[in-house]
Order: structure tokens, then C-alpha cells, then sequence
């Protein structure tokens, strides 16, 4: 316990007592002294810390009228968790406590009408059941639907330059294999969107971040990198990026996809959010591919749009492109489910009105949580997106990852800027996502300013260069 505590005295003698309990707090709060641990008698506490047994029994009283340490006459004392900060998914009805609320996943429910597209489309499932089922490149009538969509972008697509994936993560798991081998370098911004960091390294490359700046993307930098560095391949977000909210206009778009050509750099461009512009008037902006041609791949999902547990992407690249995927994903798989496809067809040929009321959902819950952050933590700071997600919060200390760490027992959970980042760090960064209800946003932030609260409270020391290690 001592050497878990370090230096926990903060304010002098005269308040060892408020501060030994502090220290304790959040070792028990970020988990460090779980619920139910045993914890020392009082003598043995003292010794170990060179302090009076009395400042520890007065710590030890703080924190049983806190809940966190219960004792017990001839049992001894051990760690817990008060009744309103218990960690777990938990049915009010059962026992009062409050239940979870999942910040970690940005992802929306379902758009309106996908159960009864889903039901309309069984007959054509039945007709389909007479074939073999495999669709190797994609069902033909969704890969032209798709590539309407891209024509009416501004990027002239025919259905043979679609291929049809399991989710636009899989689209860039088929680029790795196909164009990166071990030890290449790929180029990605920093921050960037935690499971592309992951499949970078899962294809045994090396991802080399380009710090993004409070306004966007940083051209010079991306320039002197494509030159410096050679990445074999980059992976961009360049519509209202993953976590940030960016979005790239459409002069840098040119420069960037001069920069691509020069450099000869093929580049996966992720569009899941591409839909999502929040703005009462959007303003459309042509795709990368239209700018830097042939060596875009343009992946998409439905997940965000529609409902994530569709599964179902694809790829957006030239037909030469497009057949060497497909030999590529021989090795992993022979195609995407062939009722979801059916499903996603009928989506996209409907009228525009659940995407339409999916957007004005998101602005309104993204303005719920903008005046929330700002009622319950105002010295955070950020930019109100104009699209996407999430909220990029910059904090004001470098704690990112233990705010994250408490926030699980004040009943929320959020993730911590380090997993956007490819070798740690941006502790003064935390993503919130508004994809939940209105009242669950705003209950949601109240629980994370106590979990900030709780970890200013110790104001436990932090490495000299503010930054915290993450396996």
C-alpha cells in the first residue's frame, strides 16, 4: 500500500489525515485496491508510511463515511465501493443502483425502418435461396447502388470499382494485406482512430503518426512525411475525422492529393462518417479519390448511417484495384452475407428521411452534451463539430487516462486519449461521443466532472513529461 500510495502527503502535517485518505480513495477508485481487498491493520499502516497511528485511524474514519473501507470488530477493515458508484451493468428495479452508461462505443442505434426493410426483403431472400449464395465481389444491384452514390459526390464510379466487405474495418484489413508487408511504414494521423492503429500493427507495419493542430490537418507536415519517412500505404479520415470532428475542405483536398500523387502513396480514405453532416445546410465536398485518382480506396460502412449491426462495407477503388482485393481476400474470406447485402440495397434505394432524421437527432444531442460539458466542466475546452460523433475535449492536466480509469465506478465509461494515439500519450485529450440520449448525456457528464473531481482531489504527482505509459 505504501509503495502504491508514492508521495501522497500534498498539503503538510495538519492535514495528513484528508490527505492519506485521498491517496486511498483513488487507489480504490481506479481499481489499484479493488473492492474486498483486506487492508493492513492501522499499526502496520503507520509504520510503513512514518506517521502516527492516530492520522491513520482519522483517514480510515473519512473514508468508512465515504464507503470505501468497512470494518468489521475482529474481522479487520477492507476496501468497497459506496452504493451509488459501483461498477456493472445493473436493473434499477433490482437494487436502486444506476446503470452504466457506455461513452466508449461511438456508435448510433439503428436508423428508423430497418426492421421493416429488413421484413420486405425476406422475399427477396427467398428468391436468392436457389442460387449458391456466394458473392464474392458484392451483390451487383448494392454495388450499384453504391457507386450511384459516389457519382452523385462528384466521383464518377461504375459497380465494377465496388467491392462489398464485412464493415470498413475489413476493407482496410484487405488493403494491409494486399499492399503493406513487415516493417513497412504507414502513415496516419495523430489522433486517429484506435482500431486502424491496431490493424497496422496487426500486419506486422509500422504506423507513423502526423500530429493533427487545433484547426486540422497539418499539410506541410504530411508533405515532409510522404518524402522523409515513404510510407507504403496511408490511412486518412478526412470527413469529420475520428475523434477530432475535422473535416478537410476542398483546397486542401487538392494539395493533399497532389502530395499523394508525387509520392506515388496509395492512401485507404475512411467515409463511415461521411453521412453524418450535422450542419442545417450541409455543404457536400468531393471525395479525396477525386483529387489523387487511382491510389484512393475509399472504404464505407453502414454502421454509423444505418445500424452498425448490419456489418456490412465496402471499398471504393479502381476496377485493377478492385480485382487484386479480391484475390487478396481469398485468404480470409469468400464474401459478405448475402441477406444483409439485400438489406442495405433496399436502405439506400429508400427515400432519404431516416438518414435525414438521424442527423437532426445527432446536432440535437451534440448540443445537449456542448452545453453539459460546459455546465459541469468548464475548464474543459473544445470545437463544436460540424459533423460526426464525438466531441475532442482537451482537458486541463494531463489525466486523461485516470479520469477514465474512476469514471468506471461513478458508472460511466469513456476512453482515454492515449488509444487514439499510436505510442501513447495525449493525456490532456478525452473523446465523448453524443450518440446516447439527450438525458443519458447529461447525466453522463454530471458522473464524469465527479470521477474529474475525485482524481484532481488526490492530485497525485505525474511523470515529468506528463505523460502516462498504456499497454
Amino acid at each position: 500500500m505504501a509503495q502504491l500510495l508514492g508521495s501522497w502527503r500534498r498539503h503538510g502535517s495538519r492535514q495528513g489525515a484528508a490527505d492519506l485518505a485521498a491517496g486511498v480513495r483513488l487507489l480504490v477508485l481506479d481499481g489499484r485496491l479493488p473492492a474486498g481487498t483486506g487492508l493492513p491493520p492501522e499499526r502496520e499502516v503507520a509504520a510503513a508510511l512514518d506517521v502516527s497511528r492516530t492520522m491513520v485511524a482519522a483517514a480510515w474514519e473519512r473514508l468508512r463515511a465515504d464507503g470505501l473501507v468497512v470494518s468489521r470488530r475482529g474481522a479487520g477493515s477492507w476496501t468497497a465501493l459506496p452504493r451509488d458508484t459501483r461498477r456493472g451493468e445493473y436493473d434499477d428495479s433490482l437494487d436502486g443502483l444506476r446503470p452504466v452508461i457506455d461513452l466508449a462505443r461511438a456508435v448510433p442505434s439503428s436508423v428508423a425502418g430497418v426492421a421493416e426493410v429488413a421484413e420486405a426483403a425476406l422475399p427477396r431472400l427467398a428468391t436468392e435461396l436457389r442460387g449458391h449464395g456466394y458473392y464474392e465481389q458484392g451483390l451487383p444491384e448494392l454495388r450499384e447502388r453504391i457507386a450511384a452514390r459516389y457519382t452523385e459526390r462528384g466521383l464518377p464510379t461504375s459497380a465494377d470499382e465496388i467491392l462489398v466487405t464485412n464493415g470498413a474495418h475489413h476493407g482496410l484489413a484487405l488493403a494491409l494485406r494486399l499492399l503493406v508487408g513487415p516493417g513497412d511504414r504507414v502513415l496516419v494521423e495523430q489522433p486517429t482512430y484506435p482500431n486502424a492503429i491496431e490493424a497496422v500493427r496487426a500486419a506486422h507495419a509500422l504506423p507513423v503518426p502526423v500530429a493533427m493542430t487545433d484547426d486540422g490537418w497539418d499539410l506541410d507536415a504530411v508533405e515532409a512525411t510522404l518524402r522523409q519517412a515513404a510510407p507504403r500505404l496511408a490511412y486518412l479520415i478526412v470527413d469529420f475525422q475520428n475523434p477530432t470532428g475535422h473535416q478537410l475542405t476542398e483546397s486542401a483536398r487538392a494539395r493533399l492529393g497532389a502530395a499523394l500523387r508525387r509520392a506515388r502513396t496509395p492512401v485507404v480514405v475512411d467515409e463511415t462518417q461521411v453521412e453524418l453532416d450535422l450542419r442545417a445546410e450541409p455543404v457536400p465536398l468531393p471525395p479525396l479519390g477525386a483529387f489523387a485518382g487511382d491510389l484512393v480506396l475509399a472504404t464505407g460502412s453502414a454502421g454509423k448511417s444505418h445500424w452498425g449491426g448490419l456489418r456490412i462495407g465496402w471499398v471504393r477503388a479502381s476496377a485493377e484495384l478492385v480485382d487484386r482485393l479480391l484475390a487478396a481476400r481469398r485468404g480470409l474470406d469468400l464474401g459478405t452475407p448475402v441477406f444483409e447485402q439485400l438489406v442495405l440495397a433496399e436502405l439506400l434505394g429508400a427515400p432519404p428521411a431516416p438518414l435525414r432524421e438521424r442527423r437532426a437527432t445527432l446536432a440535437a444531442q451534440r448540443d445537449v452534451l456542448v452545453d453539459a460539458v460546459r455546465a459541469e466542466c468548464p475548464d474543459w475546452s473544445f470545437l463544436v463539430p460540424d459533423g460526426g460523433l464525438s466531441l475532442w475535449c482537451r482537458l486541463p492536466g494531463p489525466v486523461s487516462t485516470r479520469i477514465s480509469a474512476v469514471a468506471q465506478n461513478f458508472g460511466v465509461r469513456v476512453v482515454p486519449g492515449s488509444f487514439f494515439a499510436v505510442h501513447g500519450g495525449l493525456e490532456r485529450w478525452l473523446r465523448l461521443p453524443y450518440v446516447r440520449p439527450a438525458e443519458e448525456l447529461v447525466e453522463a457528464v454530471r458522473r464524469l466532472s465527479q470521477a474529474a473531481a475525485s482524481v484532481a482531489e488526490t492530485r497525485a504527482p505525474t511523470a515529468g513529461d506528463g505523460l502516462i505509459p498504456v499497454t
